[in-house]
Formats: C-alpha cells, structure tokens, sequence
C-alpha cells in the first residue's frame, strides 16, 4: 500500500494518474534492463533481449532477469544491470555534446557506478571524476568502474563541500542525489516504509547543499544535470527554483520523442524544465531529469600540484614488455602503485591529487619486486593492449570457479597466466609445479555457485 499522504502530494502534478500509477504498483511484472559495454564485445546474454531502451545506445529490456552472479561476462564487465529510466542521461549527453567526447565530467554522487559508466563509455576521450562520500560505497564503486576497464577514472571519497575548491574546472556536473526514493517503491518495498516527509524535507535540504557546494567547479557554459528518483516536488521542481535563485543559470530544454511517455514539467516560480517519468507511461521506474546552463564565470583559483613520482627506466622497460601501446598514455607511482592515464588528463591528476582523496587514478599496471613485474588486477580486466602475456580461455563452469577462487583442474603452462572467458580478461593466476595461486581479489569472489 502506497502510503497516503504521498499520494496527497503528488496527485497534482502534470502526468500523474492514480488510477494507472497504484495499478502498476501492485500488478507490474519486474523490469530488467542492462547497457552493454561496446568495449568489451559478448553476446551471451542475446538471447534475452527483449527490445531496445528507446533512449540510450548499447542498452536492452531483459525477458527475464537471469542470476548476474553466475555471469562471467558481468564480472568481466561486459555490461553493467541498470535502471532503464536513469539511463535517459545518454539521450541528454548525446544532444549537449553531439561527438564531442573530450570533456571533464563529475559524477558528485556516483555510487554504485551506473551514470559513471555511462558517461565513460560516451566520453571516451575524457576524465571522469566519480565521487563518494560514504566510504563502503566508494569502494563498490572502485569495483563497478574498475571491470569497465576504460582507465578514464577517477574515484574520490571526499564530501562535496571539498569541491568548491575546483573552480571553473568541469565541463559538466552530473548530481543524482540522494532523494526519499519514491521512484523506486515498486522495486524496493523497503522505501515505501521508510518514507516520510519529514525524509523528504530532510534530502531537499541535503539536495541544495550538495549543488552550492559543486557549483563552483563548473566552468561558464557548462552544464549541470540534475536527477532524483523521486516523485516529490521538493526535490525536483523547488530545486530548480533553488537552482536559478542562486546562480546565474538558464534552463535547457531535451528533445524527446512523444511515444516514450516521459512528462515535460515546469518549476513555479521560473519555469525551469525537467523531465518526469511514470512507471505506467514509460518501461522503467520513478525519474526526474533536468539540465542548466552555467552563464557566470567562477575566477579560477591557483592550484598547487601534488607532484607524481616517475617511472625508472628499469620500470619503463618492464612495462614495455608488458603493454602493446604506450602512446597517449602517462605512467607514474601514486600510493607505491604504477598507474596510467590518458596523458591530456595527467595534470588534472596532480591537482586532484592535492585537493581530494583519491581511491582510483586510471589504472593500476602494477608494481615492480626486484626484477619482476607484478601486473595488477585492475589491469587484467582493462581495456588496455597486452603483450607477451600467456592467455587461458575457460569455459562458464570454470570461469566460475576462478571467480569463487575454487581449486582449477587445468592443464597449462607454468608461470603467470590471464584467465579469460568469452575472450575477456577475468584476472591472474600463476601456474607452479605443484599447485596454482589465484590472484583474484578475495573481497570481490563469487561466494555461492
């Protein structure tokens, strides 16, 4: 049952429709969708696609919902389980940027990694910065953004006030804030018990923090996307009312497509434009979306440098061995750790480095002991150019296994050696005489096949 006073807040609000909304509340069928990433090609779960999402490219409605555990190509990172009305955010990237895909872009509340992901795989020749202030999230997001494995990361578990220091620095704030989650009763009968208005007072105020903490950093034409997944106007329409009260800003209208059923709305005061979606109008659950323009100019504030330790040549030559390609791309030593990035983005490192705590930088390439090179995880599962590098293909009952770090029974070479499924890289392990040593990291292993 859908509590009573929030359908007394809501029941004036364009689009909204009792009648169909406490319907598919109680009748719905689970809606499954995924977006496939184009950088790591697998086609094992084709067979149950059931249509496009209308809005974002590479992504799919499920027919059925399948155990994602027992998917290696989920932890290969082959595609990433998300909701299909948050990923409208392609829809709106792709119309503000056409194929411009250079941008420095923040994600101020980017747990678990959805919106991350997604920009990544649209900014492919961009930096961006996911951020979490909840440090077990933050971690989760290193391991969503890490099996992607396109290296255009950073990870930063810092509170958004710590941004403010950043002026003028990305070309887009993306802030999907934590809101009362109304949008999300149908998956999660968890929030219809836990909301409240006084919750919803509560995220509407954390919601206008978080903006005038972030507004800073983002340059004069940039753009701030804001989204919740909540139904309430004070986290939607008022916010954008908070928005253009307090910064100089210009409400930006999305084209969409009438058939998909997503709801125009305007905020009271200045007509704002957001974008409601209905879980009986559209194949997805609870959303809203809203973009702005930045018109003002933040003065740009000195940044000192945390300066990056750089690679012997020894280590240079190592990782020669190691890596097909080494152009556009910057090595050096952050946290005893060899890492690499897109070298245009190398000194937004050193001053990100300065200013924030950085759990994730690129990818890590490994360490060097002695003479050897000690490739990392992260690298195994990168997109990243191997060379020299012994492979193993397993199938789907092994695969498993080497995810829930069980005994193998194969037969290979000795020495270090990727374990690969479906031609992705799943991770390490290093062949002896009398046994073999599994490198995949104990904190993400499968616990149940």
């Amino acid at each position: 049952m859908l509590p009573v006073n929030f359908i007394q807040t809501i029941q004036h609000i364009n689009g909204f429709d009792r009648e169909g909304f406490e319907a598919v509340h109680t009748n719905s069928n689970p809606i499954t969708s995924i977006r496939l990433n184009d950088e790591k090609v697998c086609n094992n779960l084709s067979y149950l696609y059931q249509q496009q999402v209308p809005w974002c490219n590479h992504a799919y409605y499920l027919k059925e919902r399948p155990s994602f555990t027992l998917e290696p190509s989920f932890h290969a990172g082959a595609f990433y389980v998300q909701e299909a009305s948050s990923m409208f955010l392609w829809h709106i990237i792709k119309q503000l940027y056409a194929n411009n895909t250079e941008k420095k872009v923040l994600d101020v509340c980017a747990a678990p990694g959805g919106k991350s992901t997604l920009l990544a795989s649209y900014f492919k020749n961009g930096l961006i910065v996911s951020n979490e202030i909840i440090k077990h999230r933050a971690a989760i997001l290193v391991e969503n953004l890490s099996k992607w494995g396109t290296g255009n990361f950073i990870v930063s578990n810092n509170d958004p006030k710590q941004f403010a220091n950043l002026t003028s620095f990305f070309d887009a704030v993306v802030i999907d804030a934590p809101c009362s989650g109304s949008g999300m009763f149908r998956k999660d009968k968890t929030a219809v018990d836990e909301w409240s208005l006084q919750n919803v007072k509560l995220c509407s105020q954390r919601q206008q923090r978080i903006i005038a903490n972030v507004m800073t950093a983002l340059k004069e034409n940039g753009y701030l996307i804001y989204s919740t997944c909540s139904y309430s106007e004070e986290e939607n329409e008022q916010i954008l009312d908070f928005i253009a009260d307090n910064f100089s800003v210009e409400s930006v209208e999305i084209n969409i497509n009438p058939s998909w059923g997503i709801v125009s709305t305007k905020s009271n005061k200045h007509k704002a434009i957001g974008y409601r979606f209905f879980p009986d109008k559209i194949k997805g659950e609870g959303f809203f979306i809203a973009v702005f323009k930045k018109n003002e100019f933040s003065k740009n504030n000195k940044f000192s440098l945390q300066l990056l330790s750089k690679l012997t040549s020894v280590e240079n030559e190592l990782i020669k061995n190691f890596i097909t390609s080494t152009i556009d791309k910057k090595f050096f030593k952050h946290n005893n750790e060899i890492k690499c990035i897109n070298t245009a983005f190398y000194a937004d490192v050193e001053k990100l480095a300065n200013l924030l705590y950085l759990k994730k930088v690129g990818t890590i390439i490994g360490e060097v002991k002695g003479k050897d090179f000690v490739p990392h995880h992260e690298l195994a599962i990168s997109n990243i150019s191997l060379s020299n590098i012994a492979t193993l293909e397993l199938n789907k009952e092994d695969a498993l296994k080497f995810l829930a770090k069980k005994e193998l029974d194969i037969n290979t070479n000795k020495g270090l050696t990727l374990i690969t499924f479906n031609g992705l890289g799943l991770g390490w392990i290093k062949v002896l005489h009398n046994r073999i040593n599994n490198y995949y990291p104990n904190e993400w292993r499968i616990l149940k096949i």
